[in-house]
């Protein structure tokens, strides 16, 4: 498929530099009018009219390049044109029916059911509940505890669960925890191998799986370790908030071992990486490995439509009717959209695009930190990708400040990016899968470019 026809055709183009004063003017609203943890546009200040594919126009006429995707939201596109077409349809006839089956609903559950990754492909149930991330995480909570009889969980550094209470309880970072402790009772954290920076000082992947693999051993197993027997590890098969952070290959396998052997659940987020994001349909396909839960969100409506879901293996399905509840359990317009999403997926080869577009950005970002001196490290797996960056290589002090000054830069120019890490110095690319070579290459050379001056205007 001409992925063209899905985006603006002039990408990017400033008409006037931004923010331009229509922007101006309804951020100036939005301050006077909104409540003060208003976040997005306090740090970019973008007002956006319109989007297409990968690409975003504001109120003032300016085009960007989109490399965010609402962090993973629009995998498919903005506005895409088939989804967009099939959500339509049934927002004419019906939105919101509760749990009632409705042919959208069944035609997603179906889908997901055939997509879903190891011994749980074909052999599955799906539970809708409400519309966010941080939903499904309740939701998958809520079945691990019901199914054990147990209350306490394990995360791990560096992990990003979502805002509602026992999603931010599971939460590591502490900027968003701080104000609100006491939260979900008897949350662990294990240490997550981040090859670039961690505890151990171990660089080499089988080494460092091992070292967290065995802390997780015997936060389980020790009788002394201080953790009650948990009903649940969850981990995010690769790390996003936390800044893109890919573990090896076999991180998953082995923590799938640990869990077998104590008879623990094992809860793959995927909320951020599923639907063909890093290259396969789940991240977790990656290793190989068997989740008895998958968290789902975000790209799941297809096209910004907001459900959540988990899937889960069917000896988990104990729960009675009514056990899980809500009236925002499964919008029917967002369903439609979510299986419009995976047939468009299956029809343009969407999968082998990513792999493809993939690879050929982490080439160009790679050869551009061997130019910079602050780039310190790229990562990432399909349209997944972060870029590190510190003050110096060697000592890798993270520098945020370069991030900003970055983003900033980058927003200037018609490229929207974005940060995260626990230090705030990754520079995030996520941009909706249906972004063409063209515009993706345009998008990193302009970002190669502001830092190259930025790198200079350090000297």
């Amino acid at each position: 498929m001409d992925f063209k026809k899905l985006n603006f055709p002039k990408a990017p183009y400033i008409k006037v530099a931004p923010p331009g004063p229509e922007a101006k003017r309804l951020i100036k609203i939005q301050s006077e009018t909104e409540g003060n943890a208003v976040y997005y546009p306090k740090i970019l200040p973008f007002v956006p009219d319109s989007g297409l594919g990968a690409t975003l126009k504001d109120v003032d006429g300016n085009v960007y390049i989109d490399f965010s995707a609402g962090v993973s939201v629009l995998n498919f596109g903005h506005a895409n044109p088939y989804v967009l077409g099939k959500a339509t349809e049934q927002l004419k006839k019906i939105t919101h029916t509760l749990d009632f089956p409705t042919v959208a609903r069944t035609e997603l559950v179906k889908r997901l059911i055939r997509l879903a990754p190891g011994e749980m492909n074909g052999n599955a149930r799906v539970v809708f509940g409400g519309p966010t991330g941080s939903d499904a995480v309740e939701s998958a909570v809520k079945l691990a505890k019901f199914y054990t009889k147990r209350m306490s969980m394990i995360a791990f550094h560096g992990s990003y669960h979502g805002q509602t209470t026992m999603a931010l309880a599971l939460t590591s970072e502490k900027k968003y925890r701080e104000h609100y402790s006491p939260l979900g009772p008897e949350v662990s954290f294990a240490p997550y191998p981040n090859l670039y920076r961690n505890s151990f000082n171990e660089n080499d992947p089988k080494k460092l799986v091992r070292l967290c693999v065995d802390y997780l051993t015997d936060m389980i197993e020790s009788p002394d370790s201080g953790v009650s027997k948990p009903a649940a590890v969850i981990v995010e098969p690769i790390q996003g908030e936390g800044g893109i952070i890919v573990p090896p290959n076999d991180f998953l396998k082995e923590i799938e071992a640990v869990c077998r052997k104590n008879d623990v659940l094992l809860i793959a987020d995927e909320i951020q990486t599923a639907f063909c994001r890093t290259g396969r349909w789940f991240a977790s396909e990656y290793s190989g490995v068997n989740p008895d839960i998958i968290t789902m969100a975000k790209s799941l409506g297809g096209i910004g439509l907001p459900i959540s879901g988990i899937m889960y293996r069917k000896d988990l399905d104990i729960w009675g009717p009514g056990a899980h509840v809500g009236t925002f359990r499964g919008d029917a317009v967002a369903m439609a959209g979510g299986a419009a999403a995976i047939d468009f997926a299956n029809d343009v080869s969407l999968l082998g695009h990513v792999n493809e577009l993939g690879a050929a950005a982490l080439s160009f970002l790679k050869d551009t930190a061997g130019e910079s001196r602050f780039l310190g490290d790229v990562r990432g797996r399909g349209l997944f990708i972060g870029l590190e960056f510190v003050k110096d290589k060697r000592t890798k002090e993270p520098w945020k400040e370069f991030c900003d000054k970055l983003q900033a830069a980058c927003f200037k120019k018609g490229v929207i990016i974005w940060r995260g890490g626990a230090y705030g110095n990754v520079i995030r690319l996520v941009p909706p899968l249906v972004i063409t070579k063209e515009l993706m290459l345009n998008g990193l050379e302009t970002l190669k470019t502001e830092i190259k001056r930025l790198e200079t205007s350090e000297k």
